[in-house]
């Protein structure tokens, strides 16, 4: 299939989507006529490398809408403006934000790039030059080194997450768990979710839906013909709510045996926690971790004609939130003395429950979270079209990456990766005491 035709497959549903708006973005220019005035630390890019793949003829970001939002020429302005294309609820932010220090000067570093990159070595501006980065943020405990915007987007930008939705999603499982909500992870779905009662999702353990293992038949393979497409549209379009998923109900293995990435699962997890906590998915991240972890700016999440949150992608926030979210992961789920993340849970999300050899991704699979195959606490929050957290615990580091690569998944997710390990290279592994509780 063309990419042409993709588009028009996966796309032109949007186009006819109509629904109420809960939320309004707060910055409506496709492309600001000027950057915002340099900033200490802060550095901003008006333009970007191949900048004719996603500019006009006038040389301008096309402002998206719901029929081209994921087309490379309209993703610059619908990556960073989702919650005004479609409906979305509210993450609110902390009354007071977290501080954050800034180091003196960026660090100087090199990594090695790959060979299908063309190798050889490069700089973080080198990297930048190359990639199509929207947002690139480094940070080491309570110290950002490293804060960069290009295509004209600024540090007011709600940059969309995709997948890396699924981790947060993950995260509110186990609090929900924590908090008495959900009795346990061996429960069925169908124990919080009634309307899936006799489905193949109903009946699956919450655990195997948090490992990607439930067995049922899901092809996610982004050609504009798979699963995925049935689903956003059956979300964001369609019924939404369980009438969303319960098309999917055919069983290939057992829960717990095969490891099979599948988007609905996750859009499984967040029925059980609206079931589970009778509360919008949204309101009960922004008290449990929006808030606590200081965050600076209200996120976002894209809900569908029931209300429910789209949980296997579509929340935005700004950048230095999700280095916030990152570090929170980073320092074993506390921020200062307060435990927020039950540290025990964190630990079981961060394993891999699937190793490399059995995703076949590189990556192994812990609770909706990509484990490294070093299997040396380090893990990654993942999304497509170049979406990334990268987080090492040993280090307190943190990597926040968002972008707009073209293709799903595209060859360039690799340099971000050797990024990553040159900056774990700069920085050295520190001793910090084991979180417990």
């Amino acid at each position: 299939m063309s990419p042409a035709s993709l588009r028009l497959v996966l796309l032109l549903p949007l186009a006819l989507a109509a629904g109420c708006r809960e939320m309004q973005s707060d910055y409506r220019a496709s492309a600001p006529a000027a950057m915002p005035a340099e900033q200490p630390g802060i550095r901003f890019n008006p333009g970007g490398p191949d900048l004719e793949r996603y500019t006009n003829s006038a040389g301008q970001y096309p402002r998206a809408t719901a029929a081209t939002w994921w087309q490379p020429a309209y993703s610059v302005d619908g990556f960073s403006r989702l919650d005004d294309i479609f409906s979305a609820r509210p993450v609110p932010r902390a009354q007071t934000p977290s501080p954050w220090r800034r180091a003196a000067v960026e660090p100087a570093v090199r990594y090695a790039v790959p060979p299908m990159r063309g190798g050889g070595s490069q700089t973080i501006d080198g990297y930048l030059a190359r990639n199509p980065a929207t947002g690139l943020l480094v940070a080491v405990g309570d110290t950002i080194h490293v804060e960069r915007y290009q295509y004209g987007r600024t540090d007011t930008h709600r940059l969309t997450s995709f997948s890396m939705a699924k981790t947060v999603t993950a995260l509110l499982v186990g609090l929900a768990v924590a908090d008495g909500a959900i009795a346990a992870i061996d429960d069925p779905a169908e124990r919080y979710v009634p309307a899936l009662k006799g489905s193949e999702y109903g009946r699956t353990p919450i655990r195997h839906l948090l490992t990607m293992s439930s067995g049922v038949r899901f092809r996610e393979e982004y050609d504009g013909l798979d699963d995925t497409v049935r689903l956003s549209r059956a979300v964001l379009f369609g019924p939404g709510g369980a009438g969303a998923v319960r098309q999917f109900d055919t069983r290939e293995a057992e829960p717990g045996v095969r490891w099979s990435y599948a988007s609905a699962e996750t859009q499984v997890l967040g029925l059980v926690l609206t079931g589970a906590l009778k509360r919008p998915v949204a309101g009960y991240l922004s008290e449990r971790i929006w808030q606590p972890i200081g965050a600076e700016a209200d996120a976002s999440w894209v809900i569908d004609r029931t209300g429910q949150e789209t949980t296997y992608a579509n929340f935005s926030a700004v950048l230095r939130d999700y280095a916030r979210l990152g570090m929170l992961l980073a320092n074993g789920g506390r921020v200062g003395e307060r435990q927020v993340i039950p540290a025990d849970w964190l630990r079981e999300m961060t394993r891999a429950h699937f190793t490399s050899t059995q995703t076949g991704r590189w990556f192994g699979y812990g609770f909706q979270t990509w484990v490294f195959p070093e299997n040396d606490g380090s893990f990654a929050l993942l999304g497509v079209r170049g979406q990334t957290i990268f987080v090492d615990p040993a280090r307190r580091l943190v990597m926040v990456h968002t972008a707009v690569r073209p293709q799903a998944r595209d060859p360039g997710g690799a340099e971000a990766t050797a990024l990553w390990r040159g900056l774990r290279q700069h920085f050295p592994r520190q001793d910090f005491p084991r979180q417990s509780g």
